[in-house]
């Protein structure tokens, strides 16, 4: 996707295979449909939970939970450096192994019977195990399939069908490319939500409704050839989607304390020579539910897990390549995580009220325009595997 200089919109020409009929609202708050992308969709997909900073050490563990799989899991770093999860639960009696969210250990016991596993999953000792009529072997952490691309930290819950670098395809170079791949530290910001997981997710990848609920955000960048911030290009590739973010050529530079954090998140950005890549501009939309920004000065990454037909929660992360070095590095950065939130803040609550309005059950269909092409893409994607796990369930042929 090149980005020019000039603003020409994307034509819906160029968009129709996606389609251009009404979507119907049911699959935005049912719970029967709900129930169904459990298994069709996130049972079934690669799902991003984390970053390798977060495991610096061999012995070092995070801890995961996964409410729309009512999953557990434990991501390990192993004594030979390789980044692995579980499911963390014992495999005696099912208790949960771990309550911490992340540190660093050797082992890990189970507070009820002192069974004790290793970094990798293996059980190594259980008290009066010879009782049991079973191996060692037998009885190790359940594992989930687990790979790492850009730094990111992906899992999947059942068998997947291709490798992580396979499902992801270009984007998978894109993510290498970008300062996530290289990032030490992050920021990180967590909130829940009562709408809809796709209903949460649609409102970040489209800007039809930056100039009416972002008016202080949007003003800056728009310009008589793009009054409305549209992204400059829009590409696809299998469920994923990404769009190319707008940059006003004559903007007016900052002023005041903005001025203050772009200079020195500049100069940051500089000297990890990573300002002005070619991705700089990228939004990267990874199904089922994870999207990024290539940005260098603001880095973030933005998940939304489903734990309802009803409830969802976002985790927002500005990622970072090396500490706080001196006091205006860390009031860049977070000028940076403050300025992500205020606009956020104006974001939550009509996502809301969009929920609340479709559960009502007064529309049947709802409406995308060609602005909000990833969106149409993403209920494509979604309703797809739904229909496809309907029939396996049914026994109809493919």
């Amino acid at each position: 996707m090149n980005s020019p200089t000039t603003f020409t919109p994307v034509g819906q020409d160029e968009l129709d295979w996606l389609g251009t009929d009404p979507v119907p609202t049911r699959p935005y708050y049912d719970p029967e449909w709900f129930e169904l992308e459990r298994e069709a969709v996130f049972r079934r997909s690669w799902q991003q939970i984390g970053h390798v900073c977060e495991l610096p050490e061999n012995g070092s563990f995070i801890r995961r939970e996964l409410e729309v799989l009512g999953a557990s899991l434990l991501i390990t770093r192993g004594k030979d450096g390789e980044v692995r999860a579980f499911h963390n639960v014992c495999t005696h009696r099912g208790t949960i192994l771990v309550d911490e969210e992340a540190g660093k250990r050797s082992t890990f016991s189970c507070p009820y019977h002192m069974w004790t596993f290793g970094l990798d999953g293996g059980l190594i000792s259980a008290p009066d195990f010879e009782a049991f009529h079973v191996t060692k072997a037998e009885c190790a952490l359940p594992q989930v399939a687990c790979e790492v691309v850009g730094g990111l930290i992906f899992v999947h819950f059942g068998k997947p069908e291709s490798s992580l670098r396979e499902w992801l395809g270009p984007y998978a170079n894109k993510l290498e490319m970008m300062p996530v791949a290289r990032a030490t530290t992050f920021s990180e910001y967590v909130y829940d939500i009562n709408a809809n997981w796709k209903l949460t997710y649609d409102n970040f990848q489209e800007n039809y409704h930056l100039r009416f609920i972002h008016p202080s955000a949007a003003g800056p960048v728009t310009s008589p050839d793009n009054p409305f911030a549209y992204p400059t290009a829009y590409d696809f590739h299998g469920p994923h989607r990404s769009q190319r973010i707008w940059t006003k050529p004559d903007m007016d530079p900052p002023t005041g304390v903005q001025a203050m954090a772009f200079q020195r998140g500049a100069v940051c950005a500089m000297s990890d020579g990573i300002l002005g890549t070619e991705t700089a501009k990228d939004y990267l939309g990874l199904f089922p539910n994870f999207f990024l920004f290539g940005s260098p000065m603001q880095h973030f990454s933005h998940t939304v897990y489903p734990i309802a037909a009803d409830k969802s929660r976002g985790v927002i992360r500005l990622y970072w390549i090396g500490e706080d070095e001196t006091p205006s590095e860390r009031f860049a950065r977070e000028y940076f995580m403050a300025t992500a939130r205020d606009v956020h803040t104006e974001d939550r609550a009509v996502i809301e009220r969009g929920h609340k309005g479709l559960a009502s059950g007064a529309l049947e269909y709802l409406h995308f325009q060609t602005q909000e092409s990833l969106c149409r893409h993403l209920f494509n994607m979604v309703s797809e595997r739904v229909e496809a796990y309907r029939a396996e369930k049914e026994g109809v042929p493919a």
